[in-house]
């Protein structure tokens, strides 16, 4: 579904990702993990067309994407939940899910998946989505995302500032919809979660894929015990 290759990011004339390679096939939920400032965000900003100051290949079933805008390689079938959320604040919650299935119709059965999935959202649809708590904030984003019934999504950092119940409840989440069939990259600092949920793993440091591997092969890797579980 997703392939990338030889991709270098930059910005302005500073090179923050070198050389990296990576592919998810349909139905697959692989991670790209990694410390904070490793090039996380800047490859996700590339994939989806915010940051095009980026060579190599990024291919999604089969046609290059690398370069096109933002809005139409959501039309082909990518979202992301970005890390820092990014709701409407001074809208309700209903709005806010609205807008990521703005573009289709029958959007009915998206809605009900979402409230089937986060039932605090249901409960809360009339609020704004500023007044809710961080956790309820992220769930909103996912479903968000889902709205346009994606076929990858991409979720960066998605554990980020949530307090420990939290993390479990959005990961359970998660698993949930791969169950489901969904495509899910993740891009994760929480590394333990992140690879008892996938299948797959990349390890990315100061702009490098230094190990890929199937999950469970990397939970006994020295080096990622070592630097990200404290064993």
């Amino acid at each position: 579904m997703l392939d990338i290759s030889g991709l270098n990011v930059f910005h302005g004339n500073i090179q923050v990702v070198w050389d990296l390679k990576l592919t998810v096939d349909e139905g697959e939920m692989v991670t790209l993990i990694g410390p904070n400032g490793a090039g996380k965000s800047s490859t996700v900003e590339t994939i989806v067309g915010l940051n095009r100051n980026a060579t190599g290949s990024i291919t999604f079933f089969n046609e290059n994407i690398l370069g096109l805008q933002t809005y139409d390689i959501f039309k082909k079938g990518l979202a992301l939940v970005p890390a820092k959320r990014e709701i409407f604040p001074k809208m309700p919650v209903i709005e806010n899910l609205l807008l990521g299935g703005s573009d289709r119709t029958g959007w009915e059965s998206s809605l009900q998946h979402i409230y089937n999935l986060f039932p605090i959202l249901h409960e809360r649809e009339r609020q704004m989505a500023g007044t809710l708590s961080g956790g309820e904030q992220q769930m909103l984003a996912i479903g968000r995302a889902l709205m346009s019934e994606p076929k990858l999504l991409i979720l960066d950092e998605p554990s980020t500032g949530l307090s420990p119940l939290l993390v479990a409840q959005v990961f359970r989440s998660l698993e949930r919809l791969g169950k489901e069939g969904i495509t899910i990259l993740l891009l994760e600092q929480n590394v333990r979660h992140a690879l008892d949920m996938c299948e797959r793993g990349y390890v990315l440091e100061n702009g490098r894929i230094v190990l890929e591997g199937k999950a469970k092969d990397l939970m006994r890797e020295k080096h990622i015990q070592k630097a990200y579980l404290g064993i």
